[in-house]
């Protein structure tokens, strides 16, 4: 599961011509939920880069702690919290990479999930919205997860659902069907992402250094050859 994010700065009109940047992209070396993280949502027919809560909290929702921070792509459906969202209000994060933590005999080995060139990545999400009084509202968000490819897989069963740039405005416009939408929510390609090990630093959401991102060895990648 997608517990923390890499955020370095990005050029996000690059990566989107055309992109409306209401606010600043949020940074970080080792971004958490429950904090405010940027988003790309369709605003007036255009992509538009906004910042909201990571953890999805609709009206109802009494306890800040059970907002959930992922929704696995496969159930979008039987939960209405879920379904209503997917239906019109999809999001994407800006990002450079995702960790994930393996299984070793004595401890979990975090490492750093990112594109092979490390260009950036765009993330699926869903988001909602609930007034908090008359003038006052308040958005947040949920990463959609798919089940890692093959090689990944031992890091981790499932990543954030990869959304290629060339998609973002039949992922983002409310009008795209669910699903028309939803053939986008799969496994990344074998020889897209690669994997480095990285300090254990990065257990710690309080750390925020460099040293979090930082590889500790080499890039495990998918080798076509080898297959």
């Amino acid at each position: 599961m997608a517990g923390r994010l890499y955020i370095p700065q990005l050029d996000m009109a690059r990566l989107l011509p055309g992109l409306c940047q209401e606010t600043p992209l949020l940074t970080a070396n080792n971004m958490a939920p429950r904090h405010p993280v940027s988003h790309i949502r369709w605003e007036a027919g255009r992509p538009c880069l906004q910042q909201v809560f990571w953890g999805l909290t609709p009206a109802w929702l009494t306890v800040l702690d059970h907002a959930p921070h992922c929704a696995r792509a496969e159930s979008l459906d039987e939960r209405p919290m879920f379904r209503e969202a997917f239906a019109s209000r999809r999001c994407l994060v800006p990002a450079g990479g995702v960790y994930l933590w393996k299984l070793q005999p004595r401890f979990k080995q975090p490492f750093l999930v990112t594109r092979v060139d490390r260009g950036p990545m765009l993330l699926a999400g869903i988001w909602c919205r609930y007034h908090t009084n008359l003038t006052e509202h308040r958005d947040s968000m949920a990463l959609v997860t798919v089940p890692t490819n093959d090689f990944l897989a031992p890091l981790g069963d499932r990543l954030p659902a990869l959304i290629d740039a060339h998609d973002t405005a039949t992922w983002l416009d409310p009008n795209t069907p669910p699903e028309a939408a939803r053939t986008l929510l799969r496994s990344a390609p074998l020889e897209l992402l690669g994997a480095f090990p990285v300090s254990r630093r990065v257990n710690n959401p309080a750390n925020q250094d460099a040293a979090c991102a930082h590889p500790t060895g080499p890039m495990l990648r998918w080798n076509e050859e080898e297959t």
